[in-house]
């Protein structure tokens, strides 16, 4: 009588709340093959992962264009909203002010920030909205076949041939400058880097703009394009290794003493980056804004983290905001009672 022998299959890797990758993937992209947007969302797919986030506490925010639909394409389990074109920062705010346990990540893209959200984008910066601000930028606007976007350097050319003129807006010089408190530029492309920046990016507590240079497949990865693939291969730059160590993992000592800031966020991870610039600091604005107005006259396509500050108080911590999500409270400790608005009103007659 033949005998069957049974193998138990291994039992499939869990993070430490016992998820599976499974469980933070969202639906199939429809964006074109080889779109550097799908990168930047399997990488935060693995930092989201990795850092052990529950995701049914993450919202996921959005404006329009084809970087605007990625987040259908991660993290199913959360709570997604897709704005109004340029919208994003707002709706955001009253989100998080709604319930500021919650954490919040965007994804917008060059143009969606850079053009029609501009003047809502420098207002989040300068709160220090305690959120996530990722920019997938390609330099055009992918969504209505391939127009230049604010972010488009001189000099740079389209399919079509037409040769961009305008000086670009640089998001990560003004994000400094303006007041967020963790701002760095990365490349689809580059892998490592990105999901360390991305881990960083969720152990702050504060403002995270992320630059994301995401070449477009179909309009701007071609020769005289400097959102391109190989112009990125060729000038990327980075400014420093990134490095992280969350909080439930011992840290290791890998780098040599004197070469690397250690910088401990607020959930006690620790963000270390390797100096590859001479002078580079990432705690002082000056410096930060310094190096990448040098890249430009250069050439050059700086990334890493450049500016970290843990110490500014967030919006919310401004607001000195109840423990309670404001949306969970009753009318009765949101509304003031009619005899305080008549003290008021008295007052100002």
């Amino acid at each position: 009588m033949a005998t069957t022998t049974v193998t138990n299959a291994p039992a499939p890797k869990t993070n430490r709340l016992g998820l599976q990758v499974l469980d933070y993937r969202g639906g199939k992209t429809t964006l074109c093959a080889g779109c550097g947007h799908n990168s930047i969302s399997e990488r935060i797919i693995d930092a989201m992962y990795e850092m052990g986030v529950q995701p049914e506490r993450l919202m996921k925010l959005s404006g329009i264009g084809c970087s605007s639909k990625s987040p259908a394409y991660f993290m199913g389990r959360s709570f997604s909203f897709n704005s109004v074109h340029g919208r994003m920062p707002s709706v955001a705010t009253g989100a998080l002010l709604s319930n500021h346990t919650m954490m919040a990540l965007g994804v917008s893209g060059d143009g969606d920030t850079a053009s029609i959200g501009m003047g809502q984008f420098v207002h989040l910066l300068r709160r220090n909205l305690p959120m996530i601000y990722i920019i997938e930028d390609n330099g055009v606007y992918g969504l209505t076949k391939g127009q230049f976007s604010a972010t488009a350097d001189v000099g740079s050319k389209l399919k079509t041939g037409v040769i961009n003129d305008l000086p670009p807006i640089d998001t990560c010089s003004l994000a400094i400058q303006l007041g967020a408190t963790f701002v760095g530029r990365s490349f689809s492309g580059d892998k490592k880097q990105l999901l360390a920046m991305l881990k960083a990016a969720i152990a702050h507590k504060g403002t995270v703009m992320l630059d994301v240079i995401s070449p477009c497949v179909t309009f701007n990865d071609h020769e005289g394009s400097t959102k391109s693939y190989k112009y990125m291969q060729e000038h990327e730059e980075a400014i420093a290794e990134v490095g992280f160590v969350p909080s439930f993992e011992d840290i290791a000592v890998d780098y040599d003493p004197g070469t690397t800031y250690n910088v401990t966020m607020h959930d006690g991870s620790h963000l270390r980056l390797r100096k590859l610039h001479e002078g580079y600091n990432p705690t002082d604005r000056v410096t930060a804004v310094t190096q990448l107005m040098q890249s430009h006259a250069t050439g050059e396509v700086l990334t890493g983290v450049f500016y970290v500050n843990t110490e500014k108080p967030t919006f919310i911590d401004q607001l000195n905001l109840v423990d309670a999500p404001l949306g969970t409270l009753p009318q009765e400790r949101t509304r003031p009672a009619k005899a305080v608005l008549d003290e008021i009103m008295s007052k100002h007659r």
